[in-house]
């Protein structure tokens, strides 16, 4: 396979979805990260603390780790046509309310609202799936989530410019509105624009709805104890905002949510029971058969890639500026370093995916990514900066090539539930940094390197354990018949 096969140049066929999704997907980190560069102007205009301006960068990924879940076992049953032009347009009016808001409680009510965008991701995963067959699937997620992915650094680069365009302290409600515009005319444009497989292609969805599909005893419970974590990373979202925390909310508010928590994870765990009850009394046929050890594997890389990433792009242009005594402009330039390396890398990690095999590229990126933070851990005052910013880029880059070798593997587990597989990796990433940001609050910078790169190791580990995607998995026409779908 070569990447010269996908004509990228083109605008027909799947090249045309692909193109049509990496947009959605990056105006929706757009939208999810439209804020961030607007920070200052936001504080300025609402007198606001520097607590509150942590608290809406941490309400701004809380609802992320649901919404992926949730959003997943969507696209699985409605497809991406609808559920891409849905999100995008329920998020253009959350960010106009974000864009009108008085107070502090608005902003963080829209903000901790607009973290349902970060789901868009989950969407265009399933979508390329479809259109690209195994050989090429890698490549073209990895285009798709690189790509995509930019739309943050994309937002941090234009919208400060466009707020000082509109000007007055105002001129960051209009650059934010801007992209809440553009999304909701998007939605009309990518509904117009595609269809959710090629012409004579099935859509298989899963049997039922409300949790996902497993083929075994065993798998039923890894699938019950690998959804805790998911609840544990929103209890501590609950602590940091609890009294204990930045104190947003009342110490009553904080107990009813953890109590909340529980019995939502129990409800969670019935519906989880009543999609597979047939596994404890009738055994599922080999043929039909997938291991769910492959998905927790993928939950892991992606909570060490995609989480580290998140909690380091947060984190580093405060680093820079303070470990080197630099300009804050200065400092968040060097560390969008970090960001760009999504590109190439992403993509990279899928190409070499397709062609060298999936476990051998996911084992060298991790390792990579081990060495990487165990370099950045050793970042002093007394390094020269171009040196700092080399490691940084290159450990960026074996983060997102990781990321790039996960998605990789997330559509060649079970076609018809691609759209969970990849909203439980997804949440993971989340997972992943609300820990590790968690982490950096109680720990010097040099720690919060190593704890990820230990965590990195632990990942290493687990990835010895996947198997490698081979042969075909079988999924049933809505007539009965079996078609089988390579996977190599």
């Amino acid at each position: 396979m070569s990447a010269q096969k996908l004509k990228l140049l083109s605008f027909s066929g799947n090249t045309k979805i692909l193109h049509l999704s990496w947009m959605a997907f990056f105006i929706s980190f757009v939208v999810w990260f439209n804020h961030a560069p607007l920070l200052i102007s936001i504080q300025e205009s609402l007198g606001l603390t520097s607590q509150q301006v942590k608290t809406i960068l941490i309400l701004n990924v809380a609802l992320t780790i649901p919404a992926r879940i949730v959003v997943g076992m969507l696209v699985d049953k409605y497809g991406p046509k609808i559920m891409f032009p849905l999100l995008l347009g329920i998020s253009s009016f959350i960010c106009f309310f974000f864009a009108l808001a008085d107070t502090f409680e608005q902003l963080a009510a829209a903000r901790f609202m607009l973290g349902f965008v970060g789901a868009g991701f989950v969407i265009g995963i399933r979508m390329i799936s479809e259109w690209y067959p195994a050989k090429q699937v890698g490549l073209a997620e990895g285009i798709y989530g690189g790509w995509g992915n930019f739309g943050s650094a994309a937002a941090a680069m234009t919208l400060p410019t466009v707020a000082l365009m509109f000007g007055g302290e105002d001129g960051w409600r209009y650059a934010v509105a801007l992209t809440g515009a553009i999304a909701l005319v998007y939605a009309f444009i990518y509904y117009n624009g595609v269809s959710d497989t090629p012409k004579g292609s099935t859509y298989f969805k899963p049997k039922k709805s409300g949790g996902m599909e497993v083929t075994s005893k065993g798998d039923f419970y890894f699938y019950l104890f690998m959804n805790i974590p998911l609840y544990a990373a929103l209890a501590l979202l609950t602590w940091k905002l609890s009294p204990s925390g930045v104190s947003l909310l009342s110490a009553g508010i904080a107990q009813t949510i953890y109590v909340g928590l529980g019995v939502l994870y129990f409800y969670q765990a019935y519906h989880i029971y009543q999609v597979n009850k047939s596994i404890f009394t009738t055994p599922v046929p080999e043929i039909h058969r997938y291991k769910f050890k492959q998905v927790a594997i993928l939950d892991l890389a992606y909570l060490a890639t995609f989480g580290s990433e998140l909690a380091v792009v947060s984190m580093l242009p405060l680093f820079f500026h303070e470990t080197f005594q630099i300009s804050a402009v200065q400092a968040g330039l060097l560390a969008s370093g970090f960001a760009f390396m999504n590109l190439v890398s992403r993509p990279i990690g899928g190409l070499f995916s397709d062609r060298w095999g999936r476990k051998r590229t996911l084992t060298i990126c991790i390792s990579g990514l081990v060495v990487g933070y165990l370099i950045m851990s050793m970042i002093t005052p007394e390094w020269a900066i171009v040196f700092a910013v080399l490691a940084t880029m290159f450990c960026s880059f074996f983060v997102q090539a990781g990321e790039g070798a996960v998605f990789a593997v997330v559509p060649l587990v079970q076609r018809r539930l691609t759209g969970q597989v990849a909203g439980m990796a997804g949440a993971y990433g989340n997972v992943g940094a609300v820990t590790f940001l968690t982490v950096l609050s109680l720990v010097s910078a040099q720690t919060f390197f190593l704890v990820i790169a230990a965590t990195a190791v632990v990942t290493l580990i687990a990835v010895q354990f996947m198997d490698e995607p081979k042969g075909q998995m079988a999924e049933i026409l809505p007539d009965g018949t079996v078609q089988m779908i390579d996977v190599h």
